[in-house]
């Protein structure tokens, strides 16, 4: 008699479960391996959104403060805005690109004169080919070097096509950013209004805050571009090394990348300055060594600490997982993204845990930090 009725009272809690459950976990799971299947297929086009959104960020102050300034409808602020920017990177990379071509055709029309030194060992080319024998090492290796050549056009077909998804992703962006920029707003606008009233306001600064985060990065970022190249143009002025002002407009253009961009542009700059001279060469070495040190550890952390307002050691750790997680793009994005990481965290924390004091205090007196 117990054991039957322990083995009822058993079969009355082992429920089976029921078909719905089964159905809906089925749907659950596939419905996320979809998901998780469609992020990866549409990684390029995430990635265009988030840069697009990124600038279209930068871009809507100016676009605000256009509109209420000239009074103009949005739709025209925008285009000015837009095209005055255009107008100033096109402006830029002209500047940078011109003198280059012309100084590139007149190394090679200078190229045989050059050649001539370094067969007769004059100049500092020739000295080098000298010492360490490197005309008999262009002759033993020459096979090599022509099949690489010879096979470069497959190459460069590659590059090319390359080169051309590239533009249409650049075409793409600026699509992208003007219609971000012209509706995104009433579409913020739209997404606040379907808040609660008590949660709008609370929203609409964390937004706010987001947006200064990603603009101070910007302006931190540009300013610190500016003192590398006026930097490095002071330096190679004082080596005496030429093309000084391209190079110099290189050294800006790179240090836009966080970390290694003053390695980028040291590279051009140290090889023409090794070409004009060795002590020259060895001078420009030296001051991008030392240059990259004071602004990875100290200029970088010092004006993004201000700019984006987070700590300095969260600027560098947020840099370094930058680029470990997305290259070149992580490490552009990595400070932004920190600052505006950081602004949802304190909101969390003022709300769910209670206000933070304006003034930290320590002790039992409490006594201001």
């Amino acid at each position: 008699m117990l054991s039957v009725g322990y083995r009822a009272q058993v079969e009355r809690q082992v429920q089976p479960v029921p078909v719905r459950t089964i159905v809906v976990t089925i749907a659950l799971v596939l419905a996320t391996v979809v998901v998780i299947k469609l992020v990866l297929l549409l990684a390029h086009l995430e990635t265009l959104l988030v840069v697009s959104a990124f600038f279209a960020v930068v871009l809507t102050p100016a676009v605000d403060w256009t509109a209420r300034r000239l009074r103009l409808k949005r739709g025209l602020a925008a285009a000015l805005v837009f095209l005055l920017v255009v107008g100033l990177v096109g402006g830029a990379i002209y500047t940078f690109i011109r003198p280059l071509v012309i100084q590139t055709q007149v190394f090679v029309n200078d190229f045989p004169d050059y050649l001539a030194d370094a067969r007769a060992g004059r100049g500092p080319v020739g000295d080098l080919i000298r010492r360490y024998d490197l005309d008999t090492q262009f002759q033993r290796y020459q096979p090599r070097i022509s099949e690489a050549v010879s096979g470069a056009g497959g190459r460069a077909v590659a590059v090319a096509g390359r080169v051309f998804a590239g533009v249409i992703s650049v075409l793409t962006c600026l699509v992208l950013v003007f219609m971000m920029v012209l509706y995104g707003p009433e579409l913020l606008r739209s997404g606040l209004g379907a808040l609660a009233p008590h949660r709008r306001e609370r929203v609409r600064l964390v937004a706010a805050d987001c947006a200064k985060a990603i603009t101070g990065y910007v302006s931190g970022n540009l300013l610190i571009s500016l003192a590398a190249g006026l930097l490095a143009f002071g330096a190679l002025t004082v080596a005496g090394v030429p093309f000084r002002g391209v190079l110099a407009l290189w050294v800006a253009f790179a240090d836009l990348i966080p970390l290694v961009g003053a390695t980028l542009g040291m590279v051009p700059a140290v090889v023409v300055a090794f070409l004009s001279s060795l002590q020259a060469g060895v001078g420009m070495l030296i001051f991008f060594i030392l240059y990259q040190q004071i602004e990875n550890h100290f200029l970088q952390p010092a004006v993004m600490s201000r700019t984006v307002s987070i700590n300095q050691l969260f600027v560098l750790v947020s840099v370094l997982a930058g680029v470990e997680l997305s290259g070149v793009l992580g490490a552009l994005l990595g400070i932004p993204l920190a600052g505006v990481l950081q602004v949802i965290v304190r909101d969390l924390w003022d709300h769910r845990r209670g206000q933070l004091k304006a003034e930290p205090t320590i002790g039992v007196d409490e006594l201001p930090v």
